[in-house]
């Protein structure tokens, strides 16, 4: 069964957008008259950035890189001169050709709008748990990635690889740490990882069992298991994805694996056992096709667990 996605209107998704980005420009007050409470906008607080971290750029060369109009850009060059924020010289090697730099007002004035946005951006992250920042700095980093128009269309942000050697001991300190930090869940859930891992192990069959682990920029990210649980029915087990990767799709993309490896591997049905409050993974589990067949409260781990177990016939 191929993964099954709802289908989402080009409109709603162009509106969707739309919506991000007048609650992001809102959050960091890019509307207001200047910007972080300063006597500048958004497009000349930039050039400063711009003029703080480039040796003596060309006009021509900000405004390529900017995307901005070299009309435009004049303008905006030509009120910080007046300011006495900016000064040009001739290039060397081509007298028609100004290169631009700050002056020492100027770096002054940069200085003081850096460290009001760090303290800006401070401020909206510290009213975020830990786990809440990381999967907000993943956000980002997939929309950036998504977006750029230097990224190869046909690459993605991560790979999938085999198990090699200390990936299990990396798959158990995870799963302990990070559960524990996001749900409280106690040292007897590591246990339990530990249990698992140790069984994928001792009863490996590369016909029936597999791993993959998920790579981004050389560190591990996630990981998933298949195992046989009969002759014809197989078990994912132990669903990951760091929190530094949400919103890329690898947990979907793993789980994708592993019905394609249970398909190949000539299985009729996939189980896998989870807890009510993993709401990501099981988004991903509906959206492929599994089905919701038995629910148990528990407390092997902490108080007040659901336990949930979900089936794919294949």
């Amino acid at each position: 069964m191929a993964i099954q996605r709802a289908a989402v209107r080009p409109a709603t998704q162009v509106e969707a957008v739309r919506r991000f980005n007048r609650f992001y420009t809102r959050q960091i007050g890019v509307l207001n008259e200047g910007l972080l409470d300063s006597p500048y906008t958004l497009a000349e607080a930039r050039l400063l950035y711009e003029l703080a971290h480039r040796e003596r750029p060309p006009a021509a060369a900000l405004a390529r890189d900017l995307g901005l109009d070299p009309g435009y850009l004049s303008r905006l060059l030509s009120g910080l001169r007046r300011r006495g924020l900016l000064k040009s010289a001739a290039a060397k090697t081509d007298r028609r050709q100004s290169l631009l730099s700050l002056t020492r007002k100027g770096r002054r004035a940069f200085g003081r709008l850096d460290q009001r946005s760090r303290a800006q951006v401070g401020a909206l992250l510290g009213r975020l748990d830990r786990g809440s920042r990381a999967r907000l700095l993943a956000g980002m980093r997939a929309v950036e990635f998504l977006l750029n128009e230097e990224t190869p269309p046909d690459r993605e942000p991560y790979v999938l690889r085999p198990l090699q050697a200390g990936d299990l001991g990396w798959v158990v300190h995870r799963h302990g740490a990070l559960y524990a930090q996001e749900y409280g869940w106690d040292e007897r859930f590591e246990a339990l990882v530990a249990h698992v891992v140790a069984e994928f192990v001792d009863r490996y069959d590369p016909k029936r069992d597999r791993c993959w682990m998920a790579e981004r920029d050389g560190e591990i990210v996630g990981s998933v298991f298949l195992v046989q649980h009969t002759k014809t029915v197989a078990k994912l087990r132990l669903l990951l994805v760091e929190p530094s990767a949400r919103g890329l799709g690898i947990g979907s993309r793993l789980v994708a694996e592993c019905i394609r490896f249970a398909r190949q591997a000539g299985y009729r049905k996939i189980t896998l056992w989870t807890n009510s409050v993993l709401h990501a993974a099981r988004r991903i589990y509906e959206q492929t096709g599994f089905k919701l067949v038995k629910k148990e409260p528990h407390a092997m781990f902490g108080a007040g667990l659901v336990g949930e177990t979900w089936e794919l016939r294949l």
